[in-house]
């Protein structure tokens, strides 16, 4: 499987793909490439709906020369236990963070959240995420904060007194049921509009056939996540390898 970076070819490739609505690991059987590597291309440049390849090479080319001009202080990769490839955890964990900020998660809220959940204690204190993601207390602060509005992350005390911050078991179980209470809120919402605009308008018409459609949808939502909920608590199977 080659390595190294994607060439202008490769991309015009992935685009063709993207736009025939191939699934990234095809795009990547097709190009020998690994599937992470097609869906950070494609998710940190313009999304399926915008990736676009000579874009995507420029805008890699540029953070190329400012990451030359930067010359940071390189960071010694963590050791990963169980016998894990740093660099393809490293690279994972870039892909996770691209991909949650094309849900709409700000940037250093999707890395924390990236970060965390990568994390197999699931829960880190502030000086750690500080020290493994190379920010400012402040930022990790405003992240934690926001994670923590959201019912992303919840905070706990250790046995030092250390607040740590933690990804719950129930945290995808409790971001369905805060999507569907959302629109459900937009059912009550386009039901009143239904009423100022008139059912027999088109307007009114309009509204109402988003009321049906979102009130099944937030109904649904919420009954597949109950049903599919202790999904989240099943532990892992035993690794014969152990802990490398």
């Amino acid at each position: 499987m080659p390595g190294g970076r994607l060439t202008q070819q490769e991309r015009q490739q992935i685009a063709l793909g993207v736009t025939d609505g191939l699934a990234y690991a095809e795009i990547a059987r097709r190009l020998d490439r690994p599937t992470s590597t097609i869906t950070r291309e494609v998710m940190r440049n313009g999304g399926p709906t915008g990736y676009r390849a000579d874009l995507a090479h420029r805008a890699t080319e540029r953070r190329a020369q400012r990451r030359r001009q930067a010359a940071p202080r390189s960071v010694e990769a963590s050791p990963q236990p169980y016998g894990r490839d740093a660099e393809a955890v490293r690279e994972y964990e870039e892909v996770f963070t691209t991909v949650m900020m094309a849900s709409g998660m700000p940037k250093m809220m999707a890395r924390v959240m990236a970060c965390l959940t990568l994390t197999d204690s699931g829960s880190l204190t502030a000086s750690e995420l500080v020290e493994r993601l190379q920010v400012s207390p402040a930022s990790i602060s405003k992240a934690i904060a926001f994670l923590d509005s959201q019912g992303m992350v919840r905070r706990e005390r250790d046995e030092r007194r250390r607040e740590r911050y933690v990804v719950d078991d129930d945290i995808w179980y409790q971001s369905m049921l805060a999507s569907a209470r959302a629109a459900a809120q937009i059912v009550e919402t386009a039901r009143q509009g239904v009423g100022v605009l008139g059912s027999g308008t088109p307007a009114g018409a309009r509204l109402e056939n988003v009321a049906r459609f979102l009130d099944f949808v937030s109904e649904s939502t919420a009954r597949a996540a109950e049903q599919a909920r202790e999904i989240l608590h099943a532990k892992p199977a035993a690794d014969s390898d152990g802990v490398g």
